[in-house]
């Protein structure tokens, strides 16, 4: 190897981030080995020690340290070059790598991806899911270039931009609406409530909910899917309180009654994006159409 890797360069930045071999091959999806052959091939290359191993993991040496202060302006000048010359030409290219939640990914991204492949062929878009603490870590880290998170969300250095409010509904097997005029804390307390895993940012508004009132969640079902999560309402096994973007379309929300919540319960969603990140013309593509698809919901 005769220049420097770049890829070799942010797998050591992962190793040192997370403090361990297998956390970095983990959240890379690579295996162990060839996380520690990239570093073996970056320290060959720089003719140095970069990692050593500690009672509690691994951490960088006195040169790892070193490469590390020089890290952040090697990514941002391969940033601006890249901007540079992709300000030649007026076509929209190249690849972004967005987080979101399953919610989202389901019923929110697919039409805007659709319109993005129409406009913008040769743009290419990588989605993952996650919760909002993993997305917002995974773009501290530079591992993706957009989240799209519930609010509230924290982290080093970010651009954190809310671009949509969203009711929280309440839905019931149709076959067996619930007679009370308004739906609150205290009248869904006693029904059987199939909700979200804890952990997750729906579950934690959802409980924050159920708190203003002094009471706690008492879940008869835990789920991480909010299509699993409806098919269990479908069937008459309790109700749940879900987004309004998972059952706006006459077809999402098939064999289920859709009601709102009294007090009414809302998240807040947002962009999230580091900083010292380039706005390429494909990341102010997906921006731009995200926020119109805010628009036209709201």
């Amino acid at each position: 190897m005769t220049t420097l890797n770049l890829g070799n360069l942010a797998t050591f930045r992962l190793v040192v981030q997370r403090g361990s071999f297998s956390a970095a091959a983990n959240a890379l999806g690579l295996s162990q080995p060839a996380v520690s052959l990239q570093i073996r091939q970056l320290e060959h290359f720089l003719q140095a020690r970069l990692i050593e191993r500690t009672g509690r993991g691994v951490k960088a040496t006195a040169a790892g340290l070193a490469l590390l202060t020089h890290d952040e302006r090697i990514n941002q000048a391969v940033d601006e070059a890249i901007r540079s010359v992709s300000a030649f030409s007026h076509e929209v290219s190249g690849t972004i790598r967005l987080g979101t939640g399953a919610t989202a990914c389901i019923h929110l991204l697919p039409p805007l991806l659709q319109r993005l492949r129409i406009d913008y062929p040769p743009l290419q878009v990588g989605v993952t899911t996650g919760n909002t603490p993993g997305i917002v870590q995974a773009v501290e880290e530079n591992r993706l270039d957009l989240g799209l998170v519930t609010l509230p969300a924290s982290g080093r250095s970010l651009e954190i931009s809310p671009f949509l409010d969203e009711e929280f509904v309440f839905i019931e097997a149709l076959v067996h609406p619930h007679p009370a005029e308004l739906l609150t804390p205290e009248v869904l307390y006693a029904l059987p409530l199939i909700a979200f895993e804890e952990g997750s940012s729906t579950r934690t508004l959802i409980d924050g909910w159920f708190a203003t009132a002094g009471l706690p969640t008492t879940p008869v079902m835990q789920l991480g899917s909010i299509e699993a999560i409806k098919r269990m309402v479908c069937a008459g096994l309790g109700y749940s309180i879900v987004p309004h973007m998972s059952v706006a379309h006459p077809a999402d929300r098939k064999g289920l009654n859709v009601r709102s919540l009294n007090p009414v319960l809302q998240r807040q969603l947002a962009i999230v994006m580091r900083q010292d990140k380039i706005l390429s013309r494909g990341i102010g593509a997906v921006i731009q159409m995200l926020q119109q698809k805010s628009e036209l919901i709201q």
